[in-house]
């Protein structure tokens, strides 16, 4: 199900709404810009999200990218952690509906 040559498809989207996916094409660039926070630390955070929303290509991507910018094992490592600590605690905190009156 899973393959990144389906990316390829992503054309079809700028066909069909060009001005929308140029807006959105440009979005995302400028969202991975050097700012305040590094390409790296932006990669990290983009990888920690891709994880915790299980989207395959963002992951792949993103930890591409995370390479690129001098990502080593052990910061991807605790990326995944960190990811894996907000599903947990996202949980965690909504258990307090149960108790409800």
């Amino acid at each position: 199900m899973f393959d990144m040559k389906d990316l390829t498809r992503l054309k079809k989207l700028d066909e069909n709404a060009p001005e929308t996916m140029k807006a959105f094409w440009a979005f995302d660039k400028e969202a991975f810009k050097e700012g305040a926070i590094d390409v790296l630390h932006k990669q990290l955070m983009a990888v920690a999200v891709a994880l915790t929303t299980q989207c395959p290509y963002c992951i792949e991507l993103h930890v591409r990218a995370a390479r690129q910018a001098g990502a080593s094992d052990a910061m991807l490592t605790e990326s995944a952690i960190v990811a894996a600590a907000m599903r947990a605690g996202a949980s965690i905190t909504h258990a307090t509906h149960l108790f409800k009156d």
